[in-house]
């Protein structure tokens, strides 16, 4: 068995002939060209493309494997070049009622092993979602129905960004994924922490505890891809190799998260919509501090307060690592040629991450930003928290 990187949320922003699918991602993300970024320059292994049930990007997935470059395998996924395996997903929204009596959204990551299985999922969730052609569409069913017809078609459901305030189960639908899923609940196999959380938060809410974390980007733009991602021991690269990880089977698992650090997420800390400004203080806040306004977004940090059962954080032997990882695009004075440069000559940006020596990456780019990318690998730089929907900045040294 060998080691893999794999992000398993990524949108698609426009089909191949520029029909919309995610409204608010990038135009250049096309199916295509996402598994060309991941094989070409960020040196992921598996990516979870989560937009593939709009019947545009069906058919773009039909003509790329006309193309001979790409091929479904036995065991589920597509690889293109032998180089990346692309996991087919939905991200569906599902309408949840809350302990109050409230409606609230929530998204929903299903992934599915073959063509035919996402085909067969588009055409039944047509009869739910007014426009199946655009990804994350609010369903007329609930996620406790959602998993049924997901199975129906040999997938799986994980919660997506399950803390942010908005679309999320625990960030506006309820205190707890049991009440939502009842006796369904260990048909799910893991969660997805979002990029405003992490381990640590997470693991204070006991009925998370057997349930594998993912960290991926729900990336909008192709830079953004990996800037979460995670580790995964497998035997080979495909569907049910990932499965199997996410499900600690066999001896697959989760070996590592990588991730923001939770004050970079754009809902870390709870924000005033009055003042426009991020709320200081002990968790929870859940009024202004200036105007006493409780028109306010709450963070994630302030929502786990809240909802949390354990008062020290105890993780199951089981979970992995939390490494927080700032990608090349967050660290100060990378821009966009010297990022290109460190790519000419190292290939992709998992390499530039992980493996390369200060020394390697002074040769290319100088001492100064040597020195910042190794700050930022050993968690040494310095965060100002996100909030209200705006990501938190590195500072420069």
């Amino acid at each position: 068995m060998y080691e893999i990187f794999a992000d398993l949320h990524v949108h698609i922003g426009r089909s191949q002939n520029n029909k919309p699918i995610k409204i608010t991602a990038a135009k250049s993300l096309n199916f295509a060209n996402i598994a060309k970024e991941c094989a070409n320059r960020k040196g992921i292994h598996v990516v979870g493309i989560i937009d593939c049930a709009s019947p545009y990007v069906i058919e773009d997935i039909e003509d790329f494997l006309k193309n001979g470059e790409a091929y479904e395998i036995d065991e589920g996924g597509i690889i293109y070049k032998d180089k990346v395996c692309i996991i087919l997903g939905s991200e569906i929204e599902t309408s949840e009622v809350n302990e109050e009596g409230k409606t609230g959204s929530a998204h929903n990551l299903c992934f599915f092993p073959f063509l035919k299985d996402i085909k067969g999922f588009s055409n039944e969730m047509s009869k739910h979602i007014k426009n199946i052609t655009l990804s994350s569409q609010r369903a007329d069913i609930s996620a406790y129905e959602l998993i049924d017809i997901v199975e129906k078609y040999n997938g799986i459901l994980v919660p997506a960004h399950v803390f942010t305030p908005h679309k999320s189960f625990y960030g506006n639908c309820t205190s707890s994924l049991k009440r939502i899923f009842k006796e369904k609940y260990e048909k799910i196999p893991a969660v997805e922490l979002g990029l405003s959380s992490d381990t640590f938060l997470a693991d204070q809410i006991s009925e998370l505890e057997n349930k594998t974390f993912l960290t991926n980007s729900d990336a909008h733009s192709l830079p953004k891809i990996a800037r979460e991602y995670n580790k995964i021991l497998v035997d080979k690269i495909s569907y049910k190799e990932i499965l199997k990880a996410l499900k600690r089977e066999d001896g697959r698992k989760i070996v590592c998260n990588y991730g923001l650090d939770p004050k970079l997420g754009k809902y870390h800390r709870t924000y005033c919509e009055v003042c426009n400004k991020n709320i200081p203080g002990d968790a929870p806040v859940t009024k202004c501090d200036t105007c006493d306004s409780k028109n306010i977004t709450m963070g994630v940090y302030d929502r786990i307060e809240i909802i949390k059962d354990k008062n020290k954080t105890k993780s199951p032997s089981h979970r992995p690592k939390y490494i927080y990882q700032i990608p090349l695009n967050f660290i100060p004075g990378l821009g966009n040629k010297t990022i290109d440069k460190l790519l000419e000559h190292f290939e992709n940006e998992m390499n530039i991450l992980h493996f390369l020596s200060e020394d390697d990456i002074e040769s290319v780019v100088g001492k100064k930003i040597a020195d910042s990318i190794i700050c930022a690998r050993d968690g040494k730089m310095q965060i100002q928290s996100g909030g209200g929907g705006v990501y938190g900045k590195v500072c420069a040294k």
